[in-house]
């Protein structure tokens, strides 16, 4: 299906000849169908001189014969050919893939951060690092060198993987330049005879950690692991002078003597203990002068020492958990020293850490929690601070109020954040915020714990940019409140929530989730974009027009209730696998054992 679509895409910018010397093999079709993507304009005789430039056997043909089966030194010929072809900063951040295990699911910002972190990404035609590294990214997804297999809700690729014969490729050219040196894993690779600068070590085999005994590790800049700290490394290998990138994400046996150690890394710059067993950052932390990234979330770790402040390079705090909101809390001093943050995600607004308008460049506010005894004063310094943020550079912004009183409160700001690309407000509300209907940017948006109603949405539909839509309640948050919200809903809306004619010009998603759905109802040309329909539920009453969503492509139905799943899922699901859309076609329904994740991907 891949290399059809590879093929459809770039069919007629190209001759036959490219076709043939793909022998209808996906990979080399996928592959050459990228390389074409990014060469617009050149003539078929430019395209010529690259078909026998892979093959010079068939330079001596008239017409190149269409090859019926490739062997693998040719795919890899053709593989290595496009790749070649790419601009040579393009080919320096490809090399950062073989760092990662083979049919590992690389998630984008990781990468985009590493490429920032080592210096490989810099500022271009006024265009600040962040937004070069992601421009370089969707290149390599543009060449088929990555492939996405997950999105946010905003539609940008949140993980890729490699193909198994790309990165074949990329490992050995990263061995051959001693960019990067790999220990473990699916590859051999000779032990490098020079300096080590950048180590990936993806095996917890105590037999490699002998081999990284006998490397010359003292000029190492970068150092990533898999798997178990426990028999990788030789004792107090975190002392390695210069190494600005340290990547643990997902280490076990991770000891309290470990971040230590790494405290002693002075020219660290970007620092990953995602999802390890650290339960505590030590003062000696303000050693990290250079640290420009941590990354903490999905640990033990629940406030961050004083001595943070002293990082006054710090770009990214990224902490807390995103599925139980547990939150990170802060120092009262950190937002009025830390003027370069950028991204402060997963934390918890408490006395004396409401007043964040110090923070100018911030990009993306995530709270995950409200202390539910905070002062009048504090919530008013803190709806204030988002005020004049979303005047700055405020794109992104996140909260979770468990009390509903201070996302209530927002109703009246003077002036809107409208900057913002993605918006989650959780909180039991009725009515949204007024001055949503002029986010003219706002491309996510969800809606934890609000009113789903006819007139809600109708408001919502003059979000021009909307490309996600999600209204959901996690099952924690049922309580007496949530389910006298849920059954006023209903009935303020005659028992049918209503999908009107006009509107949501460029809404792609749509997720639902709740114990209890009315009938929803989409007129005849409601939202026309619409590719994808998410509903999540203990009990539906069901689904009406969806034949009317000219452009929708899956239907997606999870039921919380398994005892009703195998008949009101399957009924449902049975009457809308007869429904044909305008065109004839029908989306595909699809039936989940499990709940499908209704998160806010917000990364």
């Amino acid at each position: 299906e891949s290399s059809t679509q590879a093929t459809s895409e770039t069919e007629g910018l190209f001759p036959e000849e490219v076709w043939k010397i793909c022998g209808g093999l996906p990979l080399a079709i996928i592959t050459m169908a990228g390389r074409v993507a990014c060469n617009p304009g050149k003539l078929h005789t430019y395209w010529r001189d690259v078909c026998e430039s892979i093959f010079p056997e068939a330079a001596a043909n008239a017409v190149v014969e269409e090859i019926t089966q490739l062997t693998q030194e040719q795919v890899s010929r053709i593989v290595s050919d496009c790749y070649n072809d790419m601009p040579a900063e393009i080919q320096t951040c490809s090399l950062h893939l073989s760092i990662f295990p083979k049919g590992y699911r690389i998630s984008r910002k990781r990468l985009t951060r590493r490429w920032i972190a080592e210096g490989i990404i810099c500022e271009k035609d006024g265009l600040g690092v962040d937004v070069i590294a992601e421009t370089y990214f969707n290149h390599l997804i543009r060449r088929k060198i990555i492939q996405p297999v997950e999105h946010n809700g905003n539609g940008k690729v949140k993980k890729c993987v490699v193909h198994d014969m790309v990165l074949e490729l990329i490992v050995r050219k990263a061995s051959e330049e001693n960019f990067i040196t790999v220990v473990g894993g699916n590859w051999f690779m000779q032990l490098p005879s020079t300096k080590v600068r950048r180590l990936s070590i993806q095996d917890s085999d105590s037999k490699h950690a002998k081999d990284t005994e006998k490397m010359n590790l003292s000029h190492v800049r970068s150092l990533t692991i898999f798997g178990s700290l426990k028999k990788q490394l030789p004792p107090h290998s975190f002392k390695f002078g210069i190494v600005q990138v340290l990547d643990l994400e997902g280490c076990k046996d991770f000891k309290q003597r470990h971040i230590t150690e790494i405290c002693e890394m002075c020219l660290l710059k970007y620092l990953s203990l995602r999802k390890t067993d650290t339960k505590q950052l030590p003062d000696n932390i303000r050693k990290l002068k250079s640290l420009e990234t941590l990354d903490i979330r999905d640990t033990e770790v629940i406030e961050l020492p004083k001595a943070v402040c002293q990082l006054e390079l710090l770009v990214n705090i990224l902490g807390g958990d995103k599925s139980t909101r547990k939150a990170l809390r802060l120092p009262g001093e950190l937002t009025k020293k830390m003027k370069a943050l950028q991204i402060l995600s997963g934390i918890e607004i408490v006395e004396g850490s409401s007043e964040l308008r110090h923070l100018t460049k911030l990009k993306k506010l995530a709270i995950y929690k409200l202390e539910t005894m905070l002062k009048d004063g504090s919530l008013e310094a803190l709806r204030t601070s988002i005020e004049y943020l979303g005047g700055c550079s405020l794109q992104t912004l996140i909260i979770d109020d468990e009390s509903s009183n201070f996302v209530k409160s927002l109703d009246g700001l003077s002036s809107p954040p409208r900057f913002l690309v993605a918006l989650e407000l959780s909180g039991k509300m009725i009515n949204l915020p007024k001055w949503i209907k002029e986010l003219d940017v706002l491309s996510k948006l969800t809606l934890p714990l609000t009113a789903l109603r006819t007139d809600n949405l109708q408001d919502l539909s003059k979000l021009e940019a909307l490309f996600s839509l999600t209204f959901c309640f996690r099952a924690k948050q049922q309580d007496w409140q949530t389910l006298a919200i849920i059954a006023e809903n209903k009935l303020y809306s005659s028992g049918e929530i209503m999908v009107l004619d006009g509107g949501f010009k460029s809404l792609k998603l749509l997720c639902l989730s709740g114990p209890l759905l009315p009938l929803l109802s989409f007129s005849s040309k409601a939202m026309p974009e619409l590719e994808r329909l998410e509903i999540r539920y203990s009990m539906l009453e069901g689904i009406l027009g969806a034949e009317n969503l000219a452009k929708l492509k899956e239907l997606h139905l999870t039921s919380n209730d398994k005892k009703e799943e195998d008949l009101m899922t399957k009924e449902i699901a049975s009457e809308l696998g007869k429904l044909r859309k305008v065109d004839g076609t029908s989306p595909r329904i699809i039936l989940h054992q499990q709940p499908i994740s209704m998160k806010s991907n917000s990364g």
